[in-house]
């Protein structure tokens, strides 16, 4: 068992990317065609997260031409390069499979709005 925990701790990711269930996300993810590699971006809303150590994966949803279209991607994979979250969603569920009804303006999930560290009011002084 230890061989198997191993195995996993080397294929995991150092430094995995911060997003949620919610967020908008760009994926960066290595297609191999033939000889040719290139990265493709996947840009969708973040539906479903599902934990298991190396075997983590999230499930991405975009709409491609009117159609909806899902794609699960595994964290860890060698193939995702970067994860980029494009807006930072406010969500209450863990699993958003309620979107997938959802047509137009009622699939849309509202922003997170972060709040920046705050600076010093420093003014310049009045010479």
């Amino acid at each position: 068992m230890n061989e198997i925990k191993a195995i996993e701790a080397e294929q995991m990711k150092s430094e995995p990317d911060q997003f949620k269930v919610g967020d908008t996300v760009k994926v960066h993810f290595k297609i191999i065609e033939g000889k040719n590699e290139r990265v493709q971006i996947y840009e969708g809303l973040v539906i479903a997260m599902k934990n298991s150590q190396a075997g983590k994966t999230f499930t991405v949803r975009k709409i491609s031409y009117g159609v909806g279209v899902e794609r699960v991607f595994p964290l860890h994979s060698p193939r995702v390069v970067k994860v980029e979250v494009v807006r930072p969603g406010k969500v209450r569920r863990a699993k958003l499979y309620y979107i997938r009804e959802k047509i137009g303006k009622g699939a849309k999930i509202k922003e997170l709005i972060v709040r920046k560290a705050a600076k010093h009011n420093q003014t310049p002084a009045a010479e």
